[in-house]
């Protein structure tokens, strides 16, 4: 080697990896008689490695003896004139050549690179008018910026036909692993980096110079925090407000940014300036935030809103976690109120896709970040068995659980036909499918033909029998066509219907969730609080399964809706050790009737209510949660009052109530007092007063169980 730079280019060339098809493209078009465009646009975020490409593509045209100019577009003002005298400078003219004619005057096939082409974005149209016309036909240009070619490029039927766009990518898996090795990083390190960095090339450069400096590496946004501000620098280089800031943190959060979702979560009007207190005054439209976040050059539009690439997403949300956790909490509850909201106003595919927006806010927890397929499932479509579906969905669970599984599945198809969800591709065949077997309306004989059902009904029997009108369900069969129950869009879209199957069916005590592959799912159903039912395993065809259930009457959906909004914004939960404090009751009915009649007794007795079982009822928990009211006791005092009060809303009823109200609620020193307070005989006081707590009792049973 003769000088520094050949030494400096080796070893660039060293750790080079991937980019085949960019450089096969470049080669090609310079080898060609007539270039097949003139003007080669590469696009890309910060740090995906456009720079590194254009030095591979300056090295091969000098080593081709192809006359080539590179330029910095950053070391240069966005004027005319100043990109003229660069120009003049790099060619080495002489002080009175002008480098547009010597370039319009070149025969031979030359290349001009423009690198960091944002930095002179002014220049755009000059360059497309002007500058670019009078070249050479024999010159390629190729600009690499971080956004996409204006839209007069993409308007003029000419430069239409002489541009290539060329958006760049991520490294490959494999392209990142063979990157990781040039730079001695263990082969057992490679799963953990590539699931930070997203195959970013300079994220793997960052965590590989952090490995060379200490040997060890615990690869997370949070265990790289020097990394994290790198790459947030290459991501966010100018933000103008605060607001702009706020709303890039928010698109982050959520799966999808709409300007509705925007204007919700950031206390917004969609025409008012920005109200936070935060950022008051800045005169900020939501309108004005929605298009800077759809020109940043790592946020992508998709068919329902603004997303950001998996790395940005990373960082941007790991830096939020550790500068402003309060915010990071506060935009978790916004959106969880928002998709709250979506959920009630919401039918068929698009609840399915609020169902998703709203798992997303789980994302930030590995065991659920890796078990969904985050896309916008836009070819999937959820519908009812159809009879020419029967032959389709019993060959794929021959497929992949065996004859002996697809006969049962095949009894179930018969007998329960109302109860199978199929999800249907572009085509309209089956990509998958679920069954979802009652087994409070399965007889005898059905369960007798069913290892499966059969287990889990026994262990109801044995250890969670259902009370009058309450039903449990198995997921008996869920699986996708091609990937089986493997983490996939069918996969994600099937637990989606399992959600929304057990907050839209009433009376719903029990859920059981069979897998192939129990010990995979582990981590994610415990922390949607599944618990693992070893009791109710089963086998089919020699194949095991093991089972996860979850009982509605211990943890409700609505306690099971506030369990999982704690767990969304903590920084490290062990889901293992956050059951309810005080767990939930299943009483029969008999237990619950003389539970409500102590309860009455001891209405206006609160050191000996809280004693009482009722306590830890659903009911009474449901409405702890929803009224805010402090503490149990306040909520059994409400919910007993309530169910007596709404006895006056029958004249044949008024009686009745006001027996309890003179004896309970607002109880005389006597009973006997009671009776001449209501001027009735005792006797008749006595069967009003009885008659009343039955009622009462009634009311709040029909709720409990509802």
């Amino acid at each position: 080697m003769t000088s520094l730079l050949e030494r400096l280019n080796t070893e660039r060339n060293s750790r080079f990896v991937g980019r085949v098809r960019e450089l096969e493209l470049f080669r090609h078009a310079i080898a060609e008689p007539e270039l097949p465009f003139h003007i080669l646009h590469v696009f890309a975020p910060g740090g995906v490695g456009k720079t590194t490409l254009m030095q591979q593509f300056l090295q091969f045209s000098e080593r081709s003896k192809i006359p080539v100019i590179y330029i910095e577009a950053r070391n240069i003002e966005a004027a005319p004139e100043s990109f003229i005298s660069t120009l003049h400078s790099l060619m080495k003219l002489n002080e009175s050549d002008s480098p547009l004619k010597v370039l319009a005057d070149r025969q031979e096939r030359n290349v001009i690179l423009i690198d960091t082409y944002e930095a002179i974005a002014q220049l755009d149209e000059w360059l497309r008018e002007v500058f670019l016309p009078h070249l050479s036909v024999n010159t390629l240009i190729v600009l690499a910026g971080r956004n996409p070619p204006s839209s007069a490029w993409c308007s003029d039927p000419g430069w239409q036909a002489l541009i290539h766009t060329l958006p760049l990518q991520n490294l490959t898996s494999d392209e990142s692993q063979t990157y990781l090795t040039t730079r001695d990083i263990p082969a057992t390190q490679h799963h953990s980096i590539l699931n930070f960095t997203h195959g970013h090339p300079l994220a793997l450069s960052l965590v590989a110079d952090v490995f060379a400096q200490t040997q060890e590496i615990s690869v997370s946004a949070e265990s790289v925090p020097n990394v994290v501000k790198a790459l947030l620098e290459r991501f966010v280089q100018e933000v103008p407000t605060p607001a702009h800031r706020m709303a890039l943190e928010a698109c982050a959060v959520v799966r999808l940014t709409t300007e509705g979702l925007l204007a919700q979560i950031l206390a917004l009007s969609q025409n008012s300036s920005v109200s936070e207190v935060h950022y008051a005054g800045n005169g900020v439209d939501v309108h004005d935030l929605f298009e800077w976040l759809r020109g940043l050059s790592f946020i992508e539009s998709g068919q329902l809103g603004l997303f950001p690439h998996d790395l940005a997403r990373e960082v941007l949300i790991a830096d939020l976690r550790w500068r402003n956790p309060d915010f990071y909490a506060k935009l978790h509850n916004r959106s969880r109120h928002y998709y709250s909201t979506r959920l009630g106003q919401t039918q068929g595919k698009e609840k399915h896709q609020v169902l998703l927006d709203y798992i997303f806010l789980h994302r930030d927890t590995p065991a659920i970040r890796l078990r969904f397929s985050w896309g916008e499932h836009s070819s999937l479509l959820t519908d009812s068995l159809r009879q020419t579906d029967k032959t389709a969905l019993l060959r794929m669970v021959a497929q992949y659980e065996g004859e002996e599984s697809a006969k049962i599945a095949k009894h179930w198809l018969h007998r329960q036909p109302q109860n199978v969800v199929v999800f249907r591709d572009s085509h309209s065949e089956p990509a998958g499918f679920a069954i979802m077997v009652a087994l409070h309306t399965a007889t005898e004989s059905d369960l007798s033909t069913d290892p499966g059902a059969l287990a889990s009904w026994q262990y109801l029997q044995n250890h969670a029998p259902l009370r009058p009108t309450e039903g449990a369900t198995i997921f008996r069969f869920w699986m996708a066509r091609d990937t089986y129950q493997a983490v996939s869009p069918t996969q994600s879209l099937i637990f989606i219907n399992f959600v929304q199957y057990f907050q839209k069916t009433p009376g719903l005590a029990y859920t059981f969730l069979p897998c192939a592959e129990a010990d995979t799912w582990a981590a994610m159903l415990t922390y949607f609080d599944l618990a693992r039912q070893q009791k109710a395993d089963f086998y089919v065809g020699g194949r095991h399964y093991g089972v996860y259930g979850h009982d509605w009457r211990v943890v409700s959906p609505t306690a099971w809706q506030q369990l999982l909004a704690q767990r969304e914004v903590g920084t490290a939960v062990n889901v293992d050790n956050t059951p309810p404090s005080e767990p939930l009751l299943v009483l029969s009915q008999p237990e619950f009737v003389e539970a409500v009649q102590n309860a009455l007794r001891n209405f206006t007795r609160p050191d000996t209510l809280q004693n009482n079982l009722l306590l830890r009822s659903r009911s009474v928990n449901e409405m702890l949660y929803s009224q805010n009211l402090g503490d149990s006791i306040n909520a059994l005092r409400n919910l007993v009052k309530q169910a007596a009060e709404s006895l006056q809303s029958s004249p044949r009823d008024q009686k009745l109530y006001q027996a309890i109200y003179r004896t309970y609620l607002n109880p005389a020193p006597t009973q006997e007092q009671a009776s001449e307070l209501l001027d009735v005989p005792f006797s008749t006081y006595r069967r009003h007063l009885k008659a009343g707590m039955t009622r009462v009792a009634d009311i709040l049973w029909q709720r409990e169980v509802s």
